[in-house]
């Protein structure tokens, strides 16, 4: 009951968007289908990884610390898709690669992500996981979106499959990604 405080000022205006049972259940649902797609799909995410290293001559994992469930910081998996270039005023700057603007239209980057699931960090259907300096400014209502894991996939993922695309046709990327 300490994290929901956290979240709710006024705890006798807390109602839970899930029962105890449809808690269990989605993780029910979770844990099964990852570890049947995991038994399915390692080889070809293992060849993947492969690839992702010798395209980016780095590590084909890339991690990052995201916001999940209730507030908590977790490391989220993909596949690497950006190359780290040395730019002509000594700075480094990452593009994606052919193979990692391929990885990133088709979602493949995403793969590595049902080890999140396994192991209860996400789920396949939830908000999108956010970086910090995000989801700890949500407000009000919108803060009942920390209650639940966040997804692999779910309504902002559909909406915005083209969020890269959408922000480069923006004179202001930043301030559009921050207010829309």
């Amino acid at each position: 009951m300490v994290l929901r405080t956290f979240f709710f000022t006024n705890e006798s205006e807390y109602t839970p968007i899930m029962s105890d049972s449809q808690r269990i259940l989605k993780r029910s649902f979770d844990v099964i289908l990852s570890i049947l797609l995991i038994s399915l799909l390692v080889l070809p995410i293992l060849f993947l990884i492969v690839l992702a290293t010798l395209d980016t001559k780095q590590w084909g994992v890339f991690t990052q610390s995201r916001v999940g469930q209730f507030g908590n910081l977790f490391k989220i998996y993909k596949l690497r898709t950006l190359k780290s270039e040395p730019h002509r005023f000594g700075r480094l700057e990452e593009s994606a690669t052919a193979l990692g603007r391929y990885l990133r239209q088709t979602k493949l980057d995403e793969l590595p992500q049902l080890f999140n699931i396994l192991v209860g960090q996400m789920s396949f259907v939830g908000p999108r996981p956010d970086v910090a300096g995000y989801a700890d400014l949500l407000t009000g209502a919108d803060r009942v979106l920390l209650e639940v894991k966040p997804g692999l996939t779910g309504p902002a993922s559909i909406t915005y499959r083209n969020e890269e695309a959408m922000l480069r046709s923006q004179p202001n990327p930043k301030q559009y990604y921050d207010t829309v």
